[in-house]
């Protein structure tokens, strides 16, 4: 029997039909700057997302697009600008950045109370010691809402977490630690990973090599959320799993695209509004 496919596109439509009517009843909107540098197509795409979905529920959203010759002081002005502009709910920076520029340290310089990226090391810390009146990254928090949604019960769960970024993995393991999974976090360095994926009842990808995670290499019945993304040798976009041959043997699994994609720009947008009413409360 083929596993069952958990459709994020579905959900972050239901998420943002319920950011809309919540943000209808409000006063002000929420609004968030985001900051692009350089000429990424990835990325270009990625903020149109973000700006469509934004306008969809009702969120405003103002772009600050630098070329490559951008200096670190000039990105460091810019937030400081914001963090003091009280209309300017959430602030983030559209990843990768150029080489030439120190990415953490222009993070870093963000006002805890407008990372709705939740990067920020004071939102991670906040979150890693147990406070949850903070700021969540938004691919991790998505992974979590559809394993919840699609009734995955994780308490006393293997959870396999395949990358360590802090973007995805480390968070990803810390919610799925607070659930109470029993959490393995795979990286480039790790010995044996068809071994770990075998023993995992649940497994989480975030690697971005194309269909590297076999069928065969899952338990019986495992549940598989793929958060990589890239493309086959056929230019097919597709993930870190072999979707055709890993359906056969979980109980669910995420698609690429249509998973986890949707989910992430949906909370990102409950993260402005998020971060909005603690800013108006």
């Amino acid at each position: 029997m083929s596993g069952k496919i958990i459709d994020g596109k579905a959900l972050a439509a239901e998420i943002k039909k319920d950011l809309k009517e919540k943000i209808g009843d409000l006063k002000t909107k929420p609004k968030f700057a985001i900051v692009l540098v350089g000429r990424n197509e990835a990325s270009e795409i990625y903020v149109k997302n973000k700006q469509k979905a934004a306008l969809e529920v009702g969120i405003e959203s103002v772009l600050y697009a630098f070329d490559e010759k951008a200096t670190q002081k000039e990105l460091e002005n810019l937030i400081e600008k914001l963090n003091k502009d009280c209309s300017v709910n959430g602030i983030l920076i559209q990843l990768p950045l150029p080489e030439s520029l120190d990415g953490q340290a222009l993070i870093e310089k963000i006002d805890v109370q407008k990372d709705v990226d939740g990067f920020c090391p004071l939102n991670i810390g906040r979150f890693e010691c147990g406070c949850r009146n903070t700021l969540v990254a938004a691919t991790p928090k998505g992974v979590l809402r559809l394993l919840e949604n699609a009734g995955v019960k994780l308490e006393g769960k293997s959870a396999l977490v395949i990358g360590r970024s802090n973007i995805v993995g480390k968070p990803m393991a810390m919610l799925l630690l607070e659930k109470n999974c029993t959490v393995t976090v795979a990286h480039s360095a790790t010995q044996n990973l068809p071994e770990l994926v075998r023993q995992a009842d649940i497994v989480v990808s975030a690697t971005g090599r194309a269909k590297m995670i076999k069928g065969s290499w899952l338990k019986k019945g495992a549940v598989v959320v793929d958060v990589g993304i890239s493309r086959d040798g056929n230019g097919k976009i597709c993930g870190d799993v072999d979707f055709e041959s890993a359906l056969d043997v979980a109980s669910y699994i995420t698609p690429v695209p249509g998973g986890v994609g949707p989910m992430t720009i949906a909370m990102l947008l409950e993260n402005v509004l998020e971060a909005y009413l603690k800013q108006n409360a």
